[in-house]
């Protein structure tokens, strides 16, 4: 039975996880959402204390 050769089977799945960890998370990685959050204003708002009435 050939499944029960693990010479053939062992080099497919060393060569496929390769692939899975080298090439496909570059693809993942290169895609450019089309709707980037860009900052409308970077700047701090100065924020007053409140003064409490009691």
């Amino acid at each position: 039975m050939p499944q029960l050769n693990p010479g053939p089977w062992f080099l497919i799945l060393i060569f496929s996880w390769l692939i899975f960890l080298t090439i496909i998370p570059t693809k993942i990685l290169n895609y450019t959402s089309p709707n980037e959050l860009i900052p409308v204003n970077a700047e701090k708002h100065k924020t007053e204390s409140w003064d409490w009435p009691w």
